[in-house]
Formats: structure tokens, C-alpha cells, sequence
């Protein structure tokens, strides 16, 4: 009678990710960004100036249109979309380490192992974007039913001078922070490991959920750093996106470099 090997369970495998990132990590990730910044210049501040100009372009066409309502949830959607319009920055620092010279054509049509999830990837955080902005209309109809938006300039004190405006502001904000929570987790490592690498968009987006996870203290500490900055750029205008959104793109690879 023949006799059947035991099955022996494969050993679990250590993990080829960082689980312990330090605290002040960010403050790494932006001092290397800005060293990418500084060299070559010229290809990063013309990739932040074609973001600048998208982005004015979509608020002028928001307001042109009438649909002045939608500003604010589109502006916090950009925050949704950053991490995939930020490809080309990661292209730049990735040739920077291997001593190559990226040109500007090279940034806006990178090379990468996974092409065609990181598309997949992108339309599905423009999805995550439209719903966020769809909640965002629901929300107002929840408070101030049919009412048509006052326009910018009564929106401050229809927010902050009344119950209802206080709080759909409270909630909205909630509601918000779940979207952006959720955006920040699957997007922050999921495309530069794309970049990087052969990998299928969910097991990256699963994985960058994990790492966020896994390093919490440093990673809160790094989305703090980067509202911080759009904040800051959005105080100037948004002029200021020229020279934070290409800092920040080079940061977030080293980011991922930190926990690869």
C-alpha cells in the first residue's frame, strides 16, 4: 500500500516591507524631494506649472459654467487624483537614483512595468472623486434642500453664521475625511510601486493600505505635511502648486523607497 508524504505547510515568509517607520520620516522623504527639486529644475517647476494651469483651468470653467457649488469638493478631490497626475515626478526621482537624465517628454509618458493598471488605478480614484463630489451636492440638499448655492461670496456666511451651515460643515468634513482617509491609504505607495515594478493594481492598492497601516504614527505625520503644503498653495492662489506639487511628488517616491 502505497504511503502518502505528509503535507508540510510552507515557513511564512518575512516581509520585504518596512513595518517600522520612524516618526519624523516625512520630514526625510521632503528634505530628498527637494534635493530631486533642485537638480534639473527646470523639468519639475514645467511639470508643476501644467498642473497649476489644469487646475486654474477647471476652477475658471467651474465658475464660468455656474457650477461654483462644486469648487470646494473638487478641491478636495484633487487631493484624491495628486498621487496618479504625480507619475512623472516619481519617473524623474527613480532616474535620478539610477544617474539617468529624464526630459520633460519622458516625465509626461513614463516607462513603467504596470502601464495599463496604473491606468486602471487612475480611473478608478476618478471614480472615488466623482462619488466624493456626488456626496458632497447630497449633503447640501440634506441641509439646505433645493436652495440654490448662494455663489462664493454669501458662502461664508450661510457656513459659519448659521445651525444648518455649521452643521453641514461639521459633517461634510466627516464624510470627507472618510473619502480622503481612504483615497491616502490605497494611492500613497500603490503608484510608485507600479512604477516600480510588475504588479496588479489591487494587489498594490491592498498593499498600500497595509503599509499605511503597519506605519500609522509616520504616515499621519506625512499626510499632515502634505495638507499642510496644499494648503499652503491654495493661500497663494494656487501658484504656489508650482513648486509644492512637484516637491511633494519627488518626496512621495522616497516615501516608497523608505518601505521597499
Amino acid at each position: 500500500m502505497p504511503i502518502i508524504p505528509p503535507v508540510v505547510p510552507p515557513l511564512p515568509r518575512t516581509s520585504p516591507y518596512c513595518r517600522d517607520l520612524p516618526l519624523g520620516s516625512a520630514f526625510d522623504w521632503l528634505g530628498a524631494g527637494w534635493r530631486d527639486l533642485r537638480t534639473d529644475p527646470a523639468a519639475s517647476l514645467a511639470y508643476g506649472l501644467v498642473v497649476f494651469a489644469l487646475s486654474l483651468g477647471i476652477v475658471l470653467g467651474l465658475i464660468l459654467f455656474g457650477w461654483d457649488y462644486a469648487l470646494f469638493p473638487a478641491t478636495a478631490g484633487f487631493l484624491i487624483l495628486a498621487p496618479i497626475l504625480a507619475i512623472g515626478l516619481y519617473a524623474k526621482s527613480r532616474a535620478l537614483e539610477e544617474g539617468r537624465h529624464v526630459t520633460l517628454r519622458q516625465m509626461v509618458l513614463p516607462e513603467a512595468p504596470s502601464r495599463g493598471q496604473l491606468l486602471f488605478t487612475g480611473a478608478l480614484l476618478s471614480v472615488l472623486m466623482l462619488l466624493w463630489m456626488r456626496a458632497a451636492v447630497i449633503i447640501y440638499a440634506l441641509f439646505f434642500g433645493v436652495r440654490p448655492f448662494p455663489g462664493l461670496d454669501h458662502v461664508a456666511q450661510m457656513l459659519f453664521s448659521t445651525g444648518h451651515g455649521l452643521a453641514m460643515l461639521a459633517v461634510g468634513t466627516a464624510v470627507g475625511g472618510l473619502f480622503a482617509a481612504f483615497a491616502f491609504a490605497v494611492s500613497a505607495f500603490s503608484i510608485p510601486m507600479m512604477l516600480d515594478r510588475r504588479v496588479d493594481a489591487l494587489t498594490a492598492m491592498g498593499t498600500s493600505w497595509a503599509l499605511v497601516w503597519n506605519n500609522l504614527p509616520a504616515l499621519l505625520v506625512w499626510g499632515a505635511a502634505v495638507l499642510a503644503l496644499f494648503l499652503l498653495s491654495l493661500a497663494t492662489g494656487m501658484l504656489g502648486l508650482i513648486i509644492v506639487f512637484p516637491w511633494l511628488g519627488h518626496a512621495s517616491w522616497h516615501a516608497w523607497r523608505a518601505v521597499r
